[in-house]
């Protein structure tokens, strides 16, 4: 343990505590009722008697006959207490003096208050991280600080946002060179603001910058800045661009900048509150660098139309940088970045897994791959399989499998039926997204699933989006087909469907009601509650029946393409439950009229029965 001056005077402190209390005077006095003290008297069991006048009573203490000290009360004027009476009992009266410093008591109490100053200004300087003032310490920023050239990130560490990288590489080149742009009288953008979903790769590309750099990197989180006191915040802000300052040329990184530059006057507590001021400093601070300043702030957000507008003007965050979600060729990349270090088989296709991944950011491939490397572990495997990854993709998506969940035969082929329906109306459909696998194995809350390849689009047609809706319904009609019974197994395809014709509707001007915005705006005025509707109740009405329409004629039609193709709907179901799982191959070959190879005999004995994942969910009565 480390001795410090403050640790020594505790010590000091409280060894002098405990001697003050050991030495002081103590002693067991048999507190007398009045009557108990009369009696004493009169049977002369008093020796000494020490009077004590306190205000309107009198204490009176001593010793009785056996040698036991005694104390009792009594009001001044009692007659007991006459010196007369107390003598011819035969007791040695005493009067104590009217006032009495004692000294052990007072010493005793400073010490006490002394100690405790002590102990608590010593909690909060260790709290504090450091011999500054403690008072002073909450005004200090939490950026964790990384010195030049600790980053070893750099640009060839990141893909699948070349735009981005572009946009970034002028800020790198001006932190090597700011000589270059002053003399032309350049302003390099002040702040730099990085908007993505969750995952892109937001904090990634600013620590790439400052290893590209070659600079200081100050991280910090916008929740860091906000706490119960009332001004830490602006403190913070100040000590941190104060600290940056002195550090230029650096990069400061503020993550997730919505949690205190949030639009100002949106809550019901005014504008004086912790929060705003907190943002106010910010404001401030942004808008003092000047022309020659080498400090450049990069900020993080997923929700950038929650931030108030004068954070984002010019002088302050001039340029926004999208890192979007990456495509299908930014996936491959992402994903021969997070395959370097793992050993992979020459049966793991990257493009393929690349195209069966749309939507998937930066983060979920590599938890993708790292479930991969997971399961081949597990297995005793030296390299990663393509069935590994295969299979890391569907826990990925829907959960581990539930291979131990007692499933009906009966409740088997509904499910199967279901998810033949999906992947046969898909591949009837032109402009739908083709599915690469089925399965009835059991996974999270799901019986069973149909998996799509879908094509990276930039706009969607009107056709397009019918026909996805109608296989969507498809895993419904296909039950009403070919068993003249519906379950409650398609609620997810129902919420998907519905979704995506409201937004057709209310959003994209793709029905009757007309090329109308409908939806809602956001928060009103107060910054709570919902807005009333933007639209009269018979715009409402109309929009009802559209949406009634538009699912109901998708519906209508998956009934009849399944109708016209029941044949493939039976046989594709049969090889479903006997296989358990069909790949997008197995159903153009099935479509087709073909013929799929056989199964070796042990795998319809020794698999357990199961179900699948994905859509179709238990019944939940």
């Amino acid at each position: 343990m480390k001795w410090s001056w403050g640790w020594v005077l505790a010590a000091s402190a409280a060894v002098l505590l405990l001697l003050v209390v050991f030495f002081s005077p103590r002693g067991n006095s048999t507190e007398l009722t009045l009557t108990d003290f009369s009696d004493a008297l009169r049977g002369q069991q008093v020796r000494t008697a020490l009077i004590d006048r306190q205000n309107d009573t009198v204490l009176v203490t001593g010793k009785l006959a056996d040698g036991e000290n005694y104390q009792t009360r009594s009001l001044p004027s009692d007659p007991m207490l006459a010196l007369q009476t107390l003598q011819a009992a035969g007791v040695s009266v005493n009067y104590a003096p009217a006032a009495r410093f004692n000294l052990l008591t007072l010493l005793s109490g400073l010490l006490t208050l002394a100690l405790i100053g002590v102990l608590v200004v010593m909690l909060l300087r260790s709290r504090s991280g450091g011999g500054t003032d403690a008072a002073t310490s909450f005004g200090k920023s939490k950026a964790a600080i990384i010195s030049e050239g600790q980053i070893k990130l750099t640009f060839a560490d990141v893909a699948g946002c070349d735009e981005a990288k572009q946009d970034l590489q002028e800020v790198v080149d001006f932190l090597r060179q700011p000589e270059k742009y002053h003399q032309l009288g350049a302003r390099i953008p002040h702040g730099v603001l990085l908007v993505g979903p969750p995952g892109s790769g937001k904090t990634l590309l600013a620590k790439a910058v400052a290893g590209e750099a070659k600079v200081p990197y100050f991280s910090i989180s916008g929740s860091d800045f906000v706490e119960m006191f009332v001004g830490v915040g602006a403190a913070r802000v100040r000590d941190l661009f104060e600290q940056a300052r002195k550090s230029a040329p650096c990069i400061v990184f503020i993550d997730e900048i919505d949690a205190v530059g949030r639009k100002r006057g949106m809550n019901m507590q005014g504008g004086n509150d912790e929060r705003e001021q907190t943002l106010n400093q910010l404001l401030v601070e942004m808008d003092g660098f000047g022309s020659g300043q080498e400090v450049i702030i990069l900020a993080a957000t997923n929700r950038p139309d929650v931030l108030d507008a004068a954070l984002l003007r010019p002088g302050r965050f001039d340029r926004q940088v999208v890192v979007d979600a990456p495509d299908v060729r930014g996936r491959e990349q992402i994903l021969r970045i997070h395959a370097r270090k793992k050993p992979l088989d020459v049966s793991v296709s990257l493009e393929t897994l690349a195209r069966r991944t749309a939507g998937m950011v930066g983060a979920d491939l590599e938890n993708l791959l790292n479930e991969a490397a997971l399961l081949a572990a597990r297995e005793g495997r030296t390299r990663i399989m393509g069935k590994d990854v295969d299979e890391a993709r569907d826990r990925v998506l829907m959960g581990p499998e539930r291979r131990s969940l007692v499933v009906r035969e009966a409740d088997r082929k509904v499910t199967a039926y279901h998810e033949v329906g999906h992947a046969l109306v898909a591949q009837l459909l032109p402009q739908a997204d083709k599915a690469h696998k089925l399965t009835i194995v059991p996974r999270g809350r799901s019986l069973g699933s149909a998996l799509y390849t879908p094509e990276d689009r930039m706009h969607h047609t009107k056709a397009a989006l019918l026909d996805r809706i109608c296989v969507a319904l498809a895993g419904h009609a296909a039950e009403q087909v070919a068993t003249g019974q519906i379950t409650t197994g398609a609620q997810s395809d129902f919420q998907q469907a519905t979704g995506l014709a409201r937004r057709m509707v209310m959003e994209w001007g793709m029905s009757g009601v007309g090329q109308l915005a409908l939806t809602q705006g956001g928060e009103n005025y107060l910054g709570f509650g919902p807005q009333a509707a933007p639209y009269s109740d018979h715009t409402a009405q109309r929009v009802d029946e559209e949406l009634a329409g538009i699912l109901n004629h998708q519906y209508g039609r998956a009934v009849a393409l399944l109708t016209e193709h029941a044949h493939v709907l039976h046989r594709l179901t049969d090889e479903l439950v006997a296989r358990e799982s069909l790949t997008g191959e197995d159903v153009q070959t099935v479509l087709a009229g073909g013929v799929l190879p056989d199964l070796p005999a042990p795998s319809r004995a020794s698999d357990p029965p199961s179900v699948g994942v994905g859509d179709l969910k238990p019944d939940p009565a």
